[in-house]
């Protein structure tokens, strides 16, 4: 007879899903997409059809609970609101975390402090590249984000470690005092950033007119715990993916053009994080399981990026993947990453430039490098080496295509600087440095389909942005002019974006 859900699911241990929990998942998922796990003390959703509905049905499956770790420990935020409290929290940092604003304030500097860590590592041969670079990157563009710029990236990390550890403990014991660590990090990372609101002209800033300064302060915590935490593990797990995989590697290395694709589908393969709870407002059902008013929901985003109904040969890193990017690392539905560009930026920065910069990289053997983790999956090292003084790698440097319409965010954040972008001025986020193109942009939607793919690359230079605006005040004007022959170029701008829009959706 074949083995019930719950016969699976009793014997599931915490060592099974720190580990390797990807053969347990699979045989929960074929047993039934949606059981009860007693370790847990929750729901488990394995199937993505299954994770797709919950993460969409905040009424039903939300985030506003006591027992929601996260704001124990920095209090109320986007992070741990649903419905109109929710929006009333995220709404003030969407435009700041659009593809536009995104890659107009932060891609030069992303790119030199990327530049920089790797700089400092290349001679010897070696490293361990989470705090090595991973780390070090991350904690920097989250510090450039809230304003933090000038303080020491070593007192960043350590904020961070704090009041990552505390929703870790509070998450495995409530109420146990576990926190405390991370309150006393918090209590110094807030401080910080009354003085950043004090000062003006910054993110936070602007949106203390919406909201309290406790509430910015709340918020910018969340941003910062899943800006670094998340993205260090996204990098990490990219780069140990590539590594491990010698076929794969000589594609990218042969067309650096594929780093973008190689980076969704190890999000796929082993997302930074692999779960992510809910609570039952009602009696519902879900699957096959009956579902009670209270009941956790643990969502495995772990299981759903690799349920076999969605994915062919799920276990299998594959770069040239179609359809990668319907994965669900970033979540789905109004809890969207509100950092998943930014993300994404970092980690695409950071694999092409490790791939040019030291030639002959590879995981250091002697050394583990498998992702562990119950919540948050990374490597607890990598460690990797090349051949120093090698020759570096020529070639044309990935860039994002701009032209190509931005995938929807629909998920809040979960998810130290020693050089600044000289083009960046005070502030990168200001009201006043917004770009001119961004009052023209679509409201960004609380939901989109699970099939968006991320745009597509090309190796050319990246449009000027003046010449992006001319050309959208001329198409805007093409729309009410009659068609001429000097207009033929402007309708043909159009489209090809009609075409790369489709393309990219």
């Amino acid at each position: 007879m074949p083995t019930s859900p719950s016969d699976l699911a009793d014997r599931v241990t915490l060592a099974d899903l720190e580990g390797d929990p990807h053969p347990v998942l699979a045989g929960l998922r074929a047993a039934g997409r949606a059981a009860w796990v007693p370790i847990l003390g929750a729901w488990l959703v394995t199937g993505y059809d299954l994770a797709v509905a919950v993460l969409r049905d905040a009424r039903t499956f939300t985030v506003d609970d006591p027992r929601f770790s996260t704001a124990l420990v920095v209090g109320p935020s986007m992070l741990s609101l649903d419905g109109a409290p929710h929006a009333r929290h995220r709404g003030p940092f969407n435009r700041a975390f659009r593809h536009d604003e995104v890659y107009a304030r932060l891609a030069a500097f992303t790119r030199a402090e990327t530049g920089r860590l790797v700089s400092a590592i290349e001679p010897h041969g070696a490293a361990e590249l989470r705090r090595a670079v991973a780390g070090p990157l991350a904690a920097a563009v989250m510090a450039e984000v809230l304003g933090l710029g000038q303080a020491d990236p070593a007192t960043i990390l350590a904020w961070y470690d704090g009041i990552v550890a505390a929703v870790q403990a509070e998450s495995a014991a409530p109420g146990r005092g576990g926190a405390a660590g991370g309150t006393a990090a918090f209590g110094e990372l807030a401080a910080s950033l009354r003085e950043v609101i004090a000062g003006g002209a910054s993110l936070l800033a602007d949106v203390t007119g919406p909201l309290t300064a406790e509430e910015a302060i709340s918020n910018a915590a969340v941003l910062m715990f899943g800006g670094i935490e998340t993205t260090e593990g996204m990098i990490a797990n990219a780069v140990a993916h590539l590594l491990s995989s010698p076929d794969q590697l000589t594609l990218v290395l042969a067309d650096l053009g594929l780093v973008p694709a190689a980076v969704e589908e190890s999000l796929r393969l082993e997302p930074a994080a692999a779960v992510v709870d809910r609570y039952a407002t009602r009696d519902t059902r879900l699957g096959g399981a009956e579902i009670r008013a209270g009941d956790q929901v643990t969502v495995s985003i772990a299981g759903a990026n690799r349920d076999p109904a969605v994915f062919a040969a799920p276990d299998t890193f594959d770069v040239r993947r179609p359809g990668a990017g319907r994965h669900l690392a970033f979540a789905h539905g109004p809890h969207f990453c509100l950092g998943a560009h930014l993300a994404r930026l970092e980690a695409q920065v950071t694999v092409e430039t490790l791939l040019a910069r030291l030639p002959g990289l590879r995981l250091d053997p002697g050394y583990p490098s498998a992702p562990r983790g119950l919540v948050f999956r990374k490597p607890p090292a990598l460690r990797v080496r090349w051949d120093a003084g090698g020759p570096e790698r020529t070639g044309p440097a990935l860039v994002l295509d701009e032209a190509v319409p931005a995938q929807p965010c629909q998920r809040h954040a979960v998810c130290g600087t020693a050089g600044r972008c000289a083009s960046a001025g005070p502030s990168l986020f200001s009201t006043a440095t917004m770009t001119a193109t961004s009052p023209a942009r679509t409201a960004v939607p609380l939901a989109g389909p699970p099939s968006m793919e991320w745009p597509r690359t090309t190796s050319r230079m990246p449009p000027d942005p003046r010449l992006i605006r001319q050309r959208t005040r001329a198409v805007r004007a093409s729309r009410t002019t009659p068609m001429t022959a000097s207009s033929r170029p402007v309708r043909a701008i159009r489209n090809r974006r009609r075409r790369a829009g489709r393309t990219a959706g």
